[in-house]
């Protein structure tokens, strides 16, 4: 009998209206920032879109009947008339100016910008943020020289950096990588500075202090997990800059060497080329990139709405 009564009260809805608040504030954040994700569909389905992407790049070139350099010499000097997309001959996008085919051209390509995107981004945005928090820990001189390193180092052009990078150590995409890091060192620094300032003088760093943590161990354990939400959007935002910085420099020709190529390698072709006619080998190259930009960008508008404390 008071079994019974129990199990109707714990089935009741005034026991879950009742406990409703006390089980949404115990849930952890990161599992309410989980669900607030999957709740935006928009975002999820750009998870998606990106992750079709992702399989192109890795497997397209199973698909393909042509390397992404072997030229068909069968259509070379009639390029407009039969260079086109065709299943006949196996070219699914064409073929670009010199008669490679295009689809594995572009499944390079998009393998290229995706790991430029996806290794640089996080990797500069990770260096930004450790100095970011060294120098809003301890602030004074060293705070004051960091400052001063990233205000001269935004009034530098990073396309002559490129140039003069490339002009020494070559046109490979581990060079691109490197180049890319070296370039954005500043991504997420003020951001976590500003969020270390405001927590160093919080209780629970006193009390870390006081039972003899070292620095290093305050930063890394205490301070950083509060920040980490921080650096994940910023991390979001970052990649398709990355890969936008990557195609603008590749479109201008600083870009990875031939016969590799990239997606803005490929736009430039595609541009150089469109006034014949060709305009298939600027639509594919294009519509990739503007899938994998608008994919990132509503992912990191919804890691944004997920994560932003303002919004539990």
């Amino acid at each position: 009998m008071i079994l019974s009564a129990a199990r109707r009260r714990l089935q009741s809805r005034a026991f879950a209206e009742e406990r409703a608040p006390e089980m949404i504030a115990s849930r952890s954040f990161w599992a309410d920032a989980g669900r607030r994700f999957l709740n935006n569909r928009m975002a999820v389905f750009s998870v998606g879109m990106l992750s079709l992407l992702i399989l192109f790049s890795i497997f397209g070139n199973l698909l393909s009947r042509w390397s992404f350099e072997e030229i068909d010499w069968n259509v070379l000097g009639r390029i407009k008339e039969d260079g086109g997309p065709s299943l006949e001959n196996g070219h699914w996008f064409g073929v670009d100016e010199l008669g490679r085919d295009l689809y594995a051209r572009v499944v390079q390509g998009t393998r290229t910008s995706l790991l430029v995107g996806f290794i640089a981004g996080p990797v500069s945005v990770m260096l930004g943020a450790m100095l970011g928090a060294l120098a809003g820990y301890y602030g004074g001189r060293l705070d004051r020289t960091v400052l001063a390193a990233y205000t001269i180092w935004l009034a530098i052009p990073y396309i002559i950096f490129f140039v003069v990078w490339q002009a020494f150590f070559g046109r490979s995409m581990s060079q691109m990588i490197l180049v890319i890091i070296l370039v954005n060192w500043t991504a997420g620094l003020l951001i976590v500075r500003g969020q270390v300032m405001m927590l160093k003088n919080r209780e629970f760093v006193d009390a870390a202090r006081m039972l003899g943590m070292s620095d290093f161990k305050i930063i890394f354990r205490h301070l950083a997990p509060n920040v980490l939400w921080v650096v994940v959007i910023y991390t979001s935002i970052v990649i398709p800059e990355v890969i936008m910085m990557e195609s603008l420099v590749s479109f201008l020709g600083v870009g990875i060497q031939e016969p590799n190529t990239s997606i803005g390698a490929l736009l430039s072709q595609g541009a150089a080329t469109m006034t014949f006619g060709t305009l298939w080998q600027l639509g594919f190259p294009a519509a990739i990139f503007v899938i994998a930009q608008v994919s990132l960008f509503y992912i990191g508008d919804g890691l944004r709405d997920a994560l932003d404390p303002k919004e539990r």
